[in-house]
């Protein structure tokens, strides 16, 4: 029988690779943790979910302080924002997190934690810093890069992806933003609110294409009206650059213009990070959409897992985690789980923000299912009316049985929002319970309950029930109106 030096290696120390190492190690698995970056936590804590989602509340709290008469207070004009200071609050969330990820924890845990570029020499093997070690089983977790698009001169202009823009020491007079996804319109939100000229540059004839467009046209709206130019049906066509200025040249519609600004957002997409891996040596199969898994998360070598980004599949990190978990009950306790991202949430962190979880129209739509949608709007809610958010609406989506298929909230706070139907539909929550449940009132969340109410509300409000109520109890009808 073969021996190993580890029962379990990982490869990556972001969100999946974290939350197995803490798992496996708990649970008595010798456990090596494998890091190319200097730190532990992964692309979310140092370029992703933690640095944006810090920009974005200093860029909203900046918004308030100049919308007081929106509120009823007088106007304020804080002056120019100081980027620096940004920057360095964004560091110093970071680095709080950062204890929770750190070296010592881990080996507190069990785990033993090394750094350096690995790769495969072969099955069951992976080299780094000069050294070859083994392991019985192996979880590839190297998550995602941004993706650089074959645009003519890109390669030869400065720009910026997540890894570099919150690292900026200057805020930009002008900023254009190459994408229309979540991370491109919290940026371009963020970065307009703090004083930033931004443009917008979209491929498509919509903004957040993965979502329903009266969904998104919500979030596109909001935008402009803050002053952000969003160009749909954009075509890149060359991107130059001129006394430190970008040039971007494209066609809008089929008309050609030239956007110039002091920086470029590329935010066209993320690659899985697999180039350095050697995984040929393993004999695991890949793209350049990722690596390959089957439902529990086994690669073409079945005692080789990934999970996270690096699968091209869920490319988000509360995903990540989940799959960690996964691997766990296969590679640990070799229990036969299978993924299910049936009810699968996710938000984007704009304001308004922009939730979802299960099928949306489009989903629902390609399926060939058959729905109904119901819909309530924020505008009908009196704490939203009551802090000046009245925009946005939730859409629920039910089967021809009556069962909910999935839910998608554009406006306050949707990334909460959303929360309640995660446990109403992983829990098989009847729509009656939720409807008939307390909410504390003026709450956002009570529009969860109205939207589930509805669906009964024209049952009980029927002619059929008044005309029952009528012959068993007399009841006289209407006082006031015909």
């Amino acid at each position: 029988m073969a021996t190993f030096d580890y029962d379990l290696a990982i490869i990556g120390g972001g969100a999946a690779g974290l939350t197995v190492a803490a798992g496996a190690a708990q649970l008595g698995v010798k456990t090596l943790l494998l890091e190319q970056e200097p730190a532990l936590g992964g692309d979310c804590l140092h370029f992703g979910c933690v640095p944006s989602k810090t920009l974005i509340s200093s860029a909203k709290a900046f918004h308030l302080m100049r919308s007081g008469e929106t509120y009823g207070l007088p106007s304020c004009d804080p002056g120019p924002v100081d980027f620096s200071q940004v920057a360095r609050r964004i560091r110093d969330v970071i680095a709080t997190i950062q204890v929770h990820d750190s070296v010592e924890r881990f080996c507190s845990l069990g785990a033993k934690v090394e750094f350096g570029q690995a790769e495969f020499a072969d099955e069951h093997s992976l080299r780094i810093g000069g050294t070859t070690v083994s392991a019985k089983r192996i979880l590839i977790a190297t998550g995602s890069s941004p993706s650089a698009p074959p645009i003519e001169g890109l390669d030869t202009v400065d720009y910026l992806t997540n890894k570099e823009i919150f690292s900026l020491e200057e805020l930009p007079a002008s900023l254009t933003v190459l994408g229309g996804g979540p991370i491109a319109l919290e940026m371009a939100q963020s970065f307009a609110r703090l004083g930033s000229k931004v443009t917008v540059l979209q491929r498509s004839g919509q903004v957040l294409s993965n979502e329903d467009k009266d969904m998104a046209d919500e979030v596109l709206a909001a935008l402009r009206e803050e002053g952000v130019e969003v160009l749909l049906n954009t075509t890149v066509r060359k991107v130059s650059q001129e006394n430190g200025r970008s040039i971007v040249d494209a066609e809008v519609g089929g008309e050609p213009k030239s956007v110039a600004s002091d920086k470029l957002l590329v935010a066209l997409g993320r690659s899985p990070t697999v180039g350095s891996l050697k995984l040929e040596n393993a004999g695991v199969e890949y793209s350049s959409k990722g690596v390959g898994v089957d439902a529990r998360l086994r690669t073409s070598q079945k005692h080789i897992y990934a999970a996270g980004d690096v699968t091209g599949a869920h490319q988000f990190t509360h995903a990540a985690g989940y799959e960690g978990g996964v691997v766990v009950a296969n590679a640990v306790f070799h229990l036969p789980k299978k993924t299910n991202y049936d009810f699968l949430p996710w938000c984007t962190y704009t304001q308004p923000e922009l939730a979802s979880i299960g099928m949306n129209e489009k989903r629902a739509q390609a399926a060939g299912i058959e729905y109904t949608v119901w819909s309530e709007s924020f505008s009908g809610n009196d704490r939203a009316l009551a802090e000046s958010q009245g925009q946005g609406k939730i859409k629920l989506l039910v089967n021809k049985k009556g069962k909910p298929l999935g839910v998608q909230i554009v406006g306050p706070q949707a990334g909460e929002l959303i929360n309640e139907w995660v446990a109403v539909l992983g829990g098989r929550v009847k729509l009656s319970a939720l409807a008939g449940a307390v909410h504390p009132y003026p709450t956002l969340g009570e529009i969860n309950k109205r939207v589930a109410g509805s669906i009964f509300s024209g049952k009980l409000f029927s002619s059929k029930v008044r005309k029952g109520l009528k012959l068993f109890f007399g009841f006289k009808g209407r006082a006031c109106g015909e």
